[in-house]
């Protein structure tokens, strides 16, 4: 073969590859990525303070994202540098502030639209027809610490927790804690994990009535009644859910 021809052949085989996502879409498998920008109609969008785009890919294929107030969730397809997510669920709660509902629906509707992926070194960049979210690449939360409850989980959807109400559930050396203030007050227990499953029997609890933190305290409770829960970390929020899909949403 002569000098122009292999040549001509390094080009096209660099071109072929350039035109690939960078590590393919399993490279995407168990990352977490948060937005550094958000462009929209070719023009910067700002978010809503405190707030940021989060994008988690699992490892067993789900995408899971939040703009800041609800979550979105479902099998996404990374093939062809396109993200699929045929059936995107989110959930249902009100977003208290201003703003934050706007940004579920635009990022849903980028979503639901298949948009392009590709990494740019560490960084994935999702592009639409008229958008564009460069994200950076994060650490997986870990179980241990301090998680409030800040939602109610149930088969019609979320909703937040009553005004004044405040449960934390603390994951410390092996042990699991509950303070609601009213009738569990942080007695550990012991807990061990199985793949995504907690098992943990919180034991016996007062009966006194509190107000408005007797509903989140019998969430708790529902969802660690079998001894057996299921959990999910998405960055900063944890999700405790039961056979029944009741359960509760934890932030740190």
């Amino acid at each position: 073969m002569g000098v122009r021809a292999t040549v001509a052949l390094l080009v096209l085989l660099v071109a072929a590859c350039g035109a690939q996502p960078s590590g393919g879409g399993n490279s995407l498998r168990g990352k977490e990525f948060t937005s550094t920008s958000v462009t929209d109609q070719g023009k910067p969008r700002t978010l809503v303070e405190g707030t940021r785009i989060e994008l988690r890919f699992t490892d067993d294929g789900r995408l899971l994202a939040d703009a800041g107030c609800n979550h979105m969730s479902g099998q996404v397809s990374t093939d062809g540098a396109k993200l699929a997510v045929p059936e995107l669920a989110i959930t249902d709660m009100a977003c208290p502030e201003p703003g934050t509902g706007e940004q579920d629906a635009w990022l849903s509707k980028l979503l639901a639209a298949q948009p392009s992926w590709r990494l740019d070194g560490a960084n994935l960049v999702v592009t639409g027809s008229d958008a564009e979210i460069v994200l950076k690449p994060e650490q997986p939360a870990t179980l241990e610490g301090t998680w409030t409850v800040d939602a109610l989980l149930r088969l019609d959807g979320a909703s937040p927790v009553p005004e004044g109400a405040k449960v934390t559930v603390t994951f410390k050396d092996g042990t699991v804690a509950v303070d609601s203030g009213c009738n569990r007050n942080g007695n550990a227990v012991p807990y061990v994990l199985e793949g995504k499953t907690i098992k943990a029997q919180l034991g016996p609890q007062t009966l006194k009535s509190c107000g408005a933190v007797d509903q989140v305290e019998a969430a708790v409770n529902t969802a660690f009644e079998t001894g057996s829960v299921d959990y999910e970390i998405n960055r900063s929020t944890l999700t405790l859910s039961n056979a029944a899909d009741s359960g509760v949403q934890l932030r740190r």
